[in-house]
């Protein structure tokens, strides 16, 4: 159970002497269940708890068992990024270790500078002229609705992708779960009215919020791919349509949407929203919820 392996992972970010307290409990449990007074001598009343407290440690015939031996001993290994296991700290620690490389920083470099695109006419024709090398021919040969369906279906694989694979999963879930653990424990010592408790856990709180850097930076890294990639899309539609007083570049037609009729592409039917970025959004989610779901991949962090 990852819940497990995640909770064992947190027990020895928190307190590393709770890594000798649980290789004990390993010891002794290989034939089954154990008591307290098999391992008394090694371990203090306040680790016994926290272990039945957290869940590690369940209710047996006789006595207590491990809820998950094999979770239990993956949550005392950190995995190194070529998959092997080794004796080490919780991957929490490692979030605000999470680096860019100089292609990451480069991205975001030229990002920051494809935005001049949308207020700049300048910058916005030379994308979208270098953009219809490409999207030209495809404006040729397809109504622009249909255009806009397949840049729809090429951001949206291509998002989903990028998301699942430069995004660690295990990291912001096991982050998760440790934030999770401190709220339920602060819960707890608040309603016990034991304020020494209240004054450790504020302290690990103050701490686990240093690793908020290390989940934004693992977060915002696909999404600087994925806006190197799109702005110019983005850029080659505006330049396409001729918004702001521009020429139109290709046959646009009208399009005939539910409720709202035959529409023009640069008409706002959304408040100020017009046509052309409502059916690209429609198609996107629509577009994006399929690949996801005929891909098994998730995106968000699971705890349980």
């Amino acid at each position: 159970m990852a819940r497990i392996e995640a909770k064992v992972r947190s027990l020895v970010s928190d307190d590393p002497e709770m890594r000798g307290a649980i290789e004990t409990v390993l010891d002794r449990s290989e034939d089954g269940e154990i008591k307290w007074v098999d391992v008394k001598n090694d371990l203090s009343s306040g680790q016994w708890g926290r272990l039945i407290e957290k869940g590690v440690l369940v209710d047996g015939d006789e006595g207590f068992a491990l809820a998950d031996v094999d979770a239990t001993r993956e949550g005392l290994e950190e995995k190194s990024d070529d998959g092997s296991s080794s004796s080490g700290s919780s991957g929490v620690d490692d979030v605000e270790g999470t680096s860019w490389s100089k292609y990451d920083k480069g991205a975001a470099l030229v990002t920051v500078g494809l935005f001049a695109g949308y207020s700049l006419t300048e910058v916005r024709n030379v994308i979208g002229g270098v953009m219809d090398i490409i999207l030209g021919p495809l404006a040729e040969v397809l109504p622009f609705y249909a255009v806009v369906m397949v840049l729809a279906l090429g951001t949206g694989l291509y998002s989903t992708l990028l998301q699942a694979n430069l995004m660690n999963m295990d990291k912001m879930g096991a982050y998760q779960e440790r934030m999770k653990d401190i709220q339920e424990r602060r819960k707890e010592a608040k309603e016990a009215g034991d304020d020494a408790a209240l004054e450790q856990i504020q302290e690990e709180q103050m701490e686990a919020m240093g690793d908020q850097m290390g989940m934004f930076k693992e977060q915002f890294r696909p999404m600087v791919w994925i806006m190197f990639l799109t702005i110019p899309v983005f850029l080659w539609m505006y330049w396409a349509i001729g918004i702001g007083g521009n020429p139109v570049h290709v046959d646009l037609g009208n399009l005939v949407l539910p409720l709202a009729g035959e529409v023009t592409w640069k008409e706002g039917i959304l408040g100020p929203m017009q046509t052309w970025i409502v059916w690209y959004f429609l198609c996107s989610m629509a577009f994006t919820q399929v690949i996801r779901k005929g891909l098994n991949i998730s995106t968000t962090p699971s705890t349980s």
